[in-house]
């Protein structure tokens, strides 16, 4: 559904109405409800802007924190930095946005559900996504599938271990941040060995021809150009 600048600014002003009922209620249609009353958004438009009522605002709000991150980032020098500081100092900034670590929590609860994994999921992809476009990843091919799925795993394992840091600054999640993309970079290692090795690489000719034949969806934004590895450049 396409919707106007006015529609835009009403979606946001629900959404801000609904995170002062949602470290009490959830991401639930309590919320939903007491949002739309505290707005003076008619209830038709609100369901209109948020059909599922509070599962589309969770995702509205996780969205929102992928969009300041990456104002955030673009105002951010990285060029001094390797490429793995830079997923390492993304991934700090898109948690630093978040203003309310409980409607977070919340949202962790909601999306670990059954009927709301998938959505779960795709936010995370959604935020794997938005870090590496942030970062002018080019990947093409499975490389640009492989960074995002790494990068996902790597994400949602650090938003687990920073809800439950009570460290000063979270410095012992950004610790774990840093352990997290070494043990990617040791696996890495480990897979170019066994690319390079003359026995694993005759055992492996069948499947790697296949996977050179997978391709990401066509993009607007994408160039010519590859970065072998997650977070190698």
């Amino acid at each position: 559904m396409d919707i106007d600048n006015s529609s835009e600014t009403t979606a946001e002003r629900l959404l801000d109405a609904a995170l002062a009922h949602v470290p009490f209620d959830g991401w639930s249609e309590t919320s939903f409800r007491a949002a739309i009353a505290d707005s003076g958004v008619t209830d038709g438009l609100a369901r209109a802007l948020y059909p599922r009522g509070g599962v589309d605002l969770a995702l509205a709000y996780h969205r929102r924190g992928d969009r300041l991150m990456q104002e955030r980032l673009a105002e951010t020098d990285l060029a001094a930095l390797r490429y793995r500081d830079r997923v390492a100092t993304a991934i700090r900034v898109r948690l630093e946005v978040v203003d309310d670590k409980e409607a977070v929590r919340r949202g962790s609860t909601l999306f670990a559900l059954p009927m709301h994994a998938a959505d779960g999921a795709r936010a995370i992809w959604g935020t794997a996504d938005a870090i590496w476009t942030a970062l002018g990843d080019t990947s093409r091919d499975l490389n640009w599938y492989s960074k995002r799925v790494t990068l996902s795993a790597v994400y949602s394992a650090t938003v687990l271990y920073w809800l439950g840091d009570d460290s000063i600054g979270h410095q012992s999640t950004w610790d774990f941040v840093d352990r997290r993309i070494e043990d990617v970079m040791k696996i890495e290692k480990l897979k170019a060995s066994v690319r390079y090795n003359p026995l694993s690489k005759a055992l492996l000719a069948g499947p790697l021809k296949f996977m050179e034949k997978v391709r990401m969806p066509e993009r607007p934004q994408d160039l010519p150009g590859h970065m072998p590895g997650p977070f190698r450049r």
